[in-house]
């Protein structure tokens, strides 16, 4: 690892998952075309997320973050934002009602457009093409021409990112998030469901509790925190010609330091973890609050190593560790990484995915992950770190506001004959309205077990 550190310093070290773009100089010049854009975030927002994360290491918040598996070109707009928005919203306040803590959330939105592949090449019949990355590298159809890598992506995708982040800036701040409006967030096909029903229950509550500060003179109009929200935006750090381009040293404070302005957060996939490798390289120099996947591959003491390496100072907030085992695997391999980090001292955010090591294929051909798979891992990753007396501290999952067919069961009960009726993700599948808030109230319903019991006091305590 080099001891000195620049934007660019990672074209130095070996990289995986890259594209093989066919125009260097084209790719070139269109990156240094987006280094002369304004930054789509600014430092200050990322140094509150960091601050708010710190809160989440200390057992006094609680991180939700989820979002599309991979944003689209063909399926952007403001409908598919605002509800996606809306569910996390929602899910939200659920969490704050089991948790009795402040929620930070964190959108995989503005920014989620390219996907690590298994493959670097997909095979239809006769044909072999590279696979595809994601809209930012190259189109979805299965053609050659398609699936070429085109620079010119990238600032389409920068356009769309900074579109996506404005609508949710006015969302957030702009009356949307009053909980005032709270019996407008559920989604009419979610309305008559258990869990639209169950969230309906919830709203009447806080409307009491809203009539009761009322009455004290605590409103939405004198109260900032009832009418507005923050919420931040991440994505996986994997494109890194663009993460470079989107870099800015901080020239307003005293720190001076570097930051990515593409997101707020931004995270290390579990394919692109190397200790010696491009994307550990970039991580470790900017001061953004950043995330790192841990799989059951992860040894414990690589796991000390990259802490070393990305958050050597031990900074609250800094670090990320969004752990993706699977349910059958949760167990075996979560407890070695917490006690590894428990021992040496290292202060981080514990946060689940439980999607990623739980997809499938179904019998009708199509990718998918079965919801008690899902909950089962949440559960598994609970009752782990309970037994370890640590906190866990977050959820991060793939999810969409849309009425979508992707996952099976729940309660639901999607079948896999059913998956074919609105399968539309661009990659991975998804959860959708109801089956999102299905796992939030599970969350719910365990945080308030634990608060009960007293089994992380400090969660008492919110900021």
């Amino acid at each position: 690892m080099a001891t000195t550190w620049n934007p660019a310093s990672w074209r130095a070290f070996p990289i995986l998952q890259v594209p093989d773009y066919p125009d260097a100089t084209h790719l070139a010049s269109t990156e240094s075309e987006l280094a002369s854009y304004p930054p789509l975030v600014f430092v200050g927002e990322a140094q509150r997320l960091k601050s708010a994360l710190g809160r989440v290491a200390a057992g006094r918040a609680f991180l939700l973050q989820g979002g599309d598996c991979a944003e689209s070109f063909a399926e952007f707009s403001p409908n598919n934002i605002r509800d996606t928005f809306r569910v996390l919203l929602q899910m939200a306040v659920v969490l704050t009602f089991g948790g009795g803590v402040p929620i930070v959330k964190v959108g995989r939105l503005a920014g989620q457009f390219a996907k690590p592949r298994s493959s670097s090449v997909e095979t239809q019949g006769d044909i072999e093409l590279p696979s595809y990355r994601g809209d930012i590298i190259n189109g979805i159809d299965f053609s050659k021409t398609s699936r070429v890598p085109d620079p010119d992506r990238l600032l389409k995708a920068y356009n769309q990112a900074a579109s996506t982040l404005n609508l949710l800036r006015a969302f957030a701040q702009g009356g949307f998030a009053n909980l005032d409006e709270i019996h407008r967030w559920t989604l009419s096909f979610i309305s008559n469901s258990p869990q639209g029903e169950r969230f309906e229950e919830l709203a009447v509550r806080i409307d009491e509790s809203l009539r009761f500060m009322r009455a004290c003179g605590v409103t939405p109009e004198s109260t900032q925190q009832l009418r507005e929200t923050d919420f931040y935006t991440s994505h996986e750090s994997l494109l890194l010609g663009y993460e470079q381009a989107m870099t800015r040293q901080d020239t307003i404070t005293d720190d001076k330091g570097w930051y990515s302005t593409s997101a707020h957060m931004v995270w290390i996939g579990d394919r692109t973890r190397q200790p010696d490798g491009a994307h550990v390289e970039y991580m470790r120099g900017i001061r953004n609050p950043i995330g790192m996947k841990c799989g059951p591959s992860l040894d414990p003491d690589e796991l000390i190593h990259l802490i070393d390496i990305l958050n050597p100072h031990n900074d609250p907030g800094r670090l990320t560790l969004i752990c993706r085992m699977g349910a059958d695997k949760a167990e075996e391999y979560l407890p070695p990484l917490i006690r590894a980090v428990e021992r040496e001292g290292r202060t981080v955010v514990w946060s689940c995915d439980p999607m990623h090591g739980n997809t499938i294929t179904s019998s009708t051909g199509y990718k998918t992950r079965p919801v008690d798979r899902i909950l089962s891992e949440v559960r598994t990753f609970f009752d782990v770190h309970r037994a370890e007396g640590t906190y866990a501290g977050g959820v991060h999952f793939e999810m969409t506001g849309q009425d979508v067919t992707e996952c099976i069961g729940g309660a639901q009960e999607i079948s896999e004959t059913a998956l074919a009726d609105r399968y539309h993700t661009h990659c991975d599948p998804r959860l959708n309205a109801s089956q999102s808030l299905e796992l939030a109230f599970l969350i719910s319903d365990i945080l308030k077990v634990h608060r009960k019991e007293a089994t992380i006091p400090a969660m008492a305590v919110a900021s």
